[in-house]
């Protein structure tokens, strides 16, 4: 009896340096790279997984952010169809991109037990493989962040088991929209522009879990993360310093607004600029047509699930286009129908229901109730006039 245990304590001495070895040669980690300012897909930064094997003299990068710059990119972007697939990359070339680009880069380790990192292993190899590797895009709910979010809690690596840490508080009440116009506060035409097109889903308030959409959100869930009450990350650490973001700068859109809402208000109320006031009402009415016409593209013909239940059409009526060009014999009550509609869009930016980058749009909306009230006026003339 004596000498099988002494065998066994010999077995224990002899293989336990190559068996801690062997559960020591994966070290996998999030990264998390900072915000760029070259591209409208680097404004929300970026994250992926590293995963260092020691045995195989590897240290590479499951980039989930990765697309195809095809003939038809635009196309399939457009129509929400745009596939994102799983690339393996070598993490020095990872890095190079971050370091041209003067974007910071952040390393948080996963303190995972050997079992917890060649599950979580396997299922980045099962998931870059071909038939596995592809999905389709969405800014709010796919993306590459979520792609990685939603890999901790699975059956195959954590399960129940797996916690988020607190992304945010739970007193912070934040929707998409609000969170969006954050990282766009340079960038305020394509914020004027995200908006209009952005239907009232993006409205809602966020949770904890919807947040992580965001790279650096999803870093702050993975940081307080535990399994079995056990945290499994590290604090993020700098690798790489980067750039900071600059100021806002002039705000382009709400310039021009109120310049074309001025100049619109003048022709419509002055005499001598009649035909001023026409020329911008047409115009403001062709460019809210055409808008409308956009927003229901968007809506029903893509797949893009934050364009949907878009009350933008409140205001944004196609049937502006008709009107621009044509005098139907109801323009009147049209016009009243108009003006409703664009007090309604404001009750329900003002409950939340829909955001509208009020600055920028309050110009343009006062535009429209003198445009509105100015066919209703014509209108009643001719009405008068025709029964005289």
């Amino acid at each position: 009896m004596f000498r099988k245990l002494l065998f066994v304590l010999i077995l224990i001495t002899v293989f336990s340096p190559v068996i801690a070895q062997h559960s020591n040669r994966l070290r996998i980690s999030l990264i998390t790279c900072g915000p760029g300012d070259e591209e409208v897909w680097e404004v929300f930064g970026h994250t992926g997984v590293r995963v260092v094997d020691s045995d195989a003299h590897t240290d590479r990068v499951f980039n989930y952010g990765t697309f195809d710059f095809g003939p038809d990119f635009e196309l399939q972007f457009m129509r929400g169809k745009l596939l994102y697939s799983v690339a393996v990359e070598d993490f020095s070339g990872f890095m190079q991109v971050y370091v041209q680009a003067n974007r910071s880069v952040e390393e948080q380790v996963l303190l995972l037990d050997t079992l917890q990192k060649e599950h979580f292993y396997e299922f980045l190899l099962w998931n870059a493989e071909p038939e596995n590797r592809y999905y389709k895009y969405d800014q709010f709910f796919n993306n590459c962040a979520t792609q990685i979010r939603d890999i901790f809690p699975k059956p195959q690596v954590f399960g129940k088991a797996f916690q988020f840490g607190k992304a945010i508080q739970p007193e912070v009440r934040l929707s998409f929209r609000d969170i969006i116009n954050s990282y766009f506060y340079r960038d305020h035409w394509t914020r004027l522009g995200v908006n209009i097109l952005l239907g009232s889903r993006i409205d809602q308030v966020m949770s904890n879990t919807d947040i992580m959409f965001l790279p650096d959100y999803l870093r702050d869930g993975i940081k307080g993360a535990t399994v079995k009450g056990r945290r499994i990350s590290t604090d993020p650490q700098l690798i790489l310093p980067g750039s900071k973001m600059g100021p806002a700068g002039l705000n382009g859109p709400f310039l021009i607004t109120l310049f074309v809402a001025l100049i619109t208000i003048a022709g419509l109320s002055v005499k001598k600029l009649r035909l001023l006031g026409r020329i911008m009402s047409t115009l403001l009415l062709i460019v809210t047509g055409l808008l409308g016409i956009l927003i229901l593209g968007m809506w029903f013909g893509t797949d893009h699930q934050g364009c949907a239940d878009n009350f933008n059409l409140l205001w944004c009526l196609p049937t502006n286009l008709i009107i621009a060009f044509i005098k139907p014999k109801g323009r009147g009550r049209y016009a009243i129908v108009c003006i409703i509609l664009l007090i309604l869009s404001l009750i329900l930016h003002i409950f939340k229901v829909q955001g509208l980058t009020i600055l920028e749009l309050s110009p343009l909306f006062l535009a429209l109730l003198f445009i509105y009230g100015s066919v209703y006026r014509s209108s009643k003339i001719k009405t008068k006039s025709a029964n005289a």
